[in-house]
């Protein structure tokens, strides 16, 4: 589903990837972990056509970009830092942009069943600058899911959400994944990404340095891993 072979990103002189091999398939819930400044940003906003790499190969659902930059957006949901919102729409005119966008069909159902699912339908026609800042993060995931994409990238997707928004967005991911969506998510949050992930890719000095499995790493083992792959970088 997604595939990338020596991914090279430069801004000046200042190299951030440095050949990034990185391959995710359907079904898979991906943690790209590592600290500030390590690239994990930069490397979705590529993933996402947000961004052009500067050397190397990358292949999302099949397509390659950056030349086939718009067929991948039609097979991709991203929540970045940006909640990519109109601050002067509704919610639900929000939903709809983006609806007719991806040509949904049965586009108001499908709008009240997001709505629905993110605990928003009460605020179906409330002004987007009007909301809290979890709200815009909560509409943004469901921006971001509306067209059931075949790939969905999430950028910290938690800061900002309460409790309950947090339940929510966990039993979304793990439904997506379980229904064959590759799923990659970025997380300073070890402990709480540790039972959502099934796969663990360390990024660090613009490489992935260190790659494992939930189920090899066995629980309660992420922390250690994590600490012991930036040792070795």
């Amino acid at each position: 589903m997604i595939v990338v072979k020596n991914l090279v990103k430069r801004f000046g002189l200042k190299t951030v990837l440095r050949g990034v091999d990185f391959q995710v398939e359907p079904g898979e819930f991906v943690a790209l972990l590592g600290s500030n400044g390590t690239g994990k940003t930069t490397f979705l906003r590529i993933l996402a056509s947000l961004s052009r790499p500067t050397g190397g190969n990358v292949r999302i659902a099949g397509c390659r970009l950056p030349a086939q930059a718009e067929a991948v957006r039609s097979r991709l949901g991203f929540v970045s830092h940006q909640p990519l919102l109109y601050g002067d729409l509704t919610t639900e005119e929000n939903l709809y942009f983006y609806g007719r966008m991806y040509a949904i069909p049965n586009i108001e159902q499908r709008i009240s069943e997001v709505l629905d699912m993110l605990g928003l339908d009460f605020h179906r026609r409330d002004l987007v600058r009007t909301l809290s800042r979890g709200m815009q993060q909560r509409l943004s995931i469901g921006r971001a899911v509306l067209h059931d994409p075949q790939v969905l990238l999430f950028d910290e997707p938690y800061t900002g959400l309460d409790q309950n928004a947090s339940v929510m967005l966990d039993k979304m991911l793990s439904r997506v994944a379980a229904r064959g969506r590759a799923v990659v998510i970025t997380s300073h949050d070890l402990i709480h990404i540790e039972d959502l992930a099934t796969r663990y890719d360390i990024l660090g000095r613009g490489l992935i340095v260190a790659s494992s499995t939930r189920e090899k790493l066995g629980r309660g083992s992420l922390l250690t891993f994590y600490r012991q792959a930036f040792q070795g970088a």
